[in-house]
């Protein structure tokens, strides 16, 4: 039976990707599997390769992998919303949501080329019809980040740190666009300068002189 999709609870912690009702034991399995997995595409990537082929690469059994996932798509989900957990909760609480925690975001992903790899592949598979799994983890993710940047620049707008002549949530959906293009674009050309073109983009914010 496919679970319920999300990554957080609103409150940062990590929700369940996967099955549900496991014994203590079976969730601290499952959190190293995915840590194991969260290795092996930093080097890797996915590259389309099936459940048994994952689950060759991170040293567990086939059925150890579908004792705690019912398909490939639902691990793959699982293991890019634990990876962006694990850098969030690296990140400073202090620094204020906008571009330089997209900025920070993007650094601390090309760090890691399998998972913008595995990031992009997932995003473009939940567009496909009968994949719940991913569309539902991506329509909540950009959700809630849309809408902790639109408060966040709603506030530097008030405070008149940033332009506020253009809405709050259209500033957000562009940063996203603009963060999630670049890496993309990365890909395919590795010199191609994130930050530098997201700082570009925060100066374009500053207001009208």
């Amino acid at each position: 039976m496919l679970d319920a999709v999300s990554t957080t609870d609103g409150t940062g912690d990590e929700t369940v990707i996967g099955r549900r009702g496991l014994q203590p034991k079976g969730v601290a399995r499952r959190q190293e599997i995915l840590d194991r997995a969260i290795e092996v595409f930093r080097e890797r990537g996915a590259d389309g390769t099936s459940l048994r082929r994952i689950a060759e690469a991170i040293g567990v059994s086939h059925a150890a992998l579908l004792h705690y996932f019912d398909s490939r798509e639902q691990l793959l989900v699982a293991v890019y919303a634990h990876a962006e957990i694990q850098r969030n909760a690296s990140a400073d609480p202090a620094v204020t949501p906008g571009v330089d925690t997209m900025i920070d975001a993007a650094i601390a992903n090309v760090d890691v080329p399998g998972l913008v790899q595995l990031y992009t592949t997932l995003l473009a598979a939940s567009l496909e019809a009968g994949n719940d799994v991913g569309r539902e983890f991506f329509s909540a993710r950009f959700e809630r980040v849309r809408d902790e940047l639109t408060s966040s620049f709603r506030r530097q707008q008030a405070d008149g740190d940033i332009r506020d002549d253009v809405p709050a949530e259209e500033l957000a959906a562009l940063l996203i666009a603009a963060s999630d293009g670049l890496q993309i674009q990365w890909l395919l050309e590795p010199s191609i300068g994130l930050s530098e073109t997201l700082r570009t983009f925060g100066r374009l914010l500053q207001p009208p002189r």
